[in-house]
C-alpha cells in the first residue's frame, strides 16, 4: 500500500499553549518524549536477554522568537530562596485541517532545565530554545 501523502501531518499547524490558555504564538518547535529505562534480564535456558521496564523519563523542549521576558522570570523564581520552583501545564496541539487525526496533548508538573536570563546576537532574531521535565501526560 502506497503512502497517501495528503495524510501526512503539517507541523505548520502545531500550537503551544500555556497554563492559562494563552496561544504562545512566538513557539515554532516542540516536542516532548518519555524515555523507558530498562534492566537486563537474563534468563536461564537461553543467550536472549529480556528487558524490565523500571521507570520512565519525560522531557522536552519548545524553541521560539524571544518577544517578552515572562516566561523567563516565572523559571528565574528557582532562584528566589523564599520561593518554590515553578511547575505549570503546557498543552501542544497539532491541528492540521487537511488529516482527520488531531493531537492534542497536557503535559503536567512542568518544570524548566534552566533559566533563559537573555541572549542576543546582531542582525539576527532573537531565537530560544527551553528545555524541561514533566511528570506526567494526558491526550486530550
Amino acid at each position: 500500500m502506497t503512502l497517501d501523502s495528503t495524510k501526512t501531518l503539517n507541523g505548520s499547524f502545531g500550537k503551544m499553549y500555556s497554563a492559562d490558555g494563552e496561544w504562545l504564538t512566538n513557539v515554532q518547535s516542540a516536542e516532548a518524549q518519555g524515555e523507558i529505562t530498562k534492566e537486563e534480564v537474563h534468563r536461564a535456558g537461553t543467550r536472549v536477554t529480556g528487558h524490565k521496564v523500571t521507570g520512565i523519563t519525560y522531557s522536552g523542549a519548545m524553541t521560539g522568537y524571544k518577544v517578552t521576558t515572562k516566561l523567563a522570570k516565572q523559571i528565574a523564581q528557582v532562584a528566589n530562596d523564599s520561593k518554590g520552583s515553578f511547575v505549570t501545564e503546557l498543552v501542544m496541539k497539532l491541528d492540521d485541517p487537511e488529516s482527520a487525526d488531531k493531537a492534542w496533548v497536557r503535559l503536567k508538573g512542568v518544570q524548566f532545565d534552566s533559566i533563559p536570563i537573555l541572549k542576543y546576537e546582531m542582525k539576527s532574531l532573537v531565537m530560544e530554545e527551553t528545555p524541561f521535565t514533566f511528570s506526567g501526560f494526558e491526550y486530550l
